[in-house]
């Protein structure tokens, strides 16, 4: 369907059995953490290089060791913390995880890193950007052989506020799903029109109200009332 074609979602499923829905970061966020990243790389390597010219012969030598350990292990060392990302990469909101949603493992960090050079090939990362852009999860080589994705950061979602209304206590058990639905309604109305709101909430059966409620709220307020005592409002 052309719909599912142009849906980037990947959804994975970890070892507990849970069901993820991960968001794969595209070509150009990449290409603007990679630049981050590099920008940070030649700071950091400038100011370690003008230290060690000061030292004499053996600044040599542990200069050379710097400059590998910082092009190669850079990317490894930050993708292992906690954030799974490189500075580059947190300033875009970006992680890297495993295809099955879990945390980074230090060997798929390796892989993944290491390959930088096949995805460099032939020039300017030729085949890391082509493999970006023939599969919908944006893996580049390195990813492929790792198993790996690069994803955004999903944001913690703030308290759910709803609208300031009197509890209403139902006189009949909903059901996990109803009452599901009914707190989701309270929850999104500020983001639908009023018309919308009153569309939805004329779906809550009136059965599930006490008497004398019916008359003296709109339709929408029954269920915002609803919602309140559903999640542990109570009257006073």
């Amino acid at each position: 369907m052309p719909d599912a074609r142009l849906d980037t979602l990947v959804h994975a499923e970890t070892p507990e059995g849970l069901q993820l829905a991960l968001r794969p970061a595209g070509l150009a966020p990449r290409a603007y953490a990679l630049l981050l990243d590099w920008i940070i790389r030649i700071i950091v390597f400038s100011v370690a290089a003008g230290f060690l010219a000061r030292i004499g012969g053996i600044g040599m030598g542990v200069y050379l060791i710097f400059y590998f350990l910082l092009e190669w292990f850079y990317p490894v060392a930050f993708e292992l913390t906690t954030s799974g990302a490189t500075p580059g990469k947190r300033m875009l909101n970006l992680r890297v995880i495993m295809d099955n949603g879990l945390p980074i493992t230090p060997g798929a960090s390796l892989v993944r890193n290491l390959l930088r050079v096949a995805d460099f090939m032939p020039l300017a990362f030729g085949f890391g950007i082509v493999s970006m852009l023939w599969r919908s999860d944006f893996k580049r080589l390195g990813d492929l052989a790792a198993g790996t994705l690069v994803v955004y950061r999903s944001r913690t979602p703030g308290p759910v506020r709803l609208p300031d209304v009197a509890p209403l206590q139902p006189v009949v058990d909903l059901a996990n799903d109803a009452q599901a639905a009914v707190v989701s309604l309270a929850a999104r109305a500020s983001r639908l029109t009023a018309e919308r709101v009153e569309e939805l909430a004329s779906l809550v059966p009136e059965s599930v109200l006490p008497n004398g409620v019916n008359a003296a709220h709109s339709k929408s307020q029954r269920a915002f009332g609803l919602a309140r005592w559903l999640v542990g409002h109570r009257p006073g």
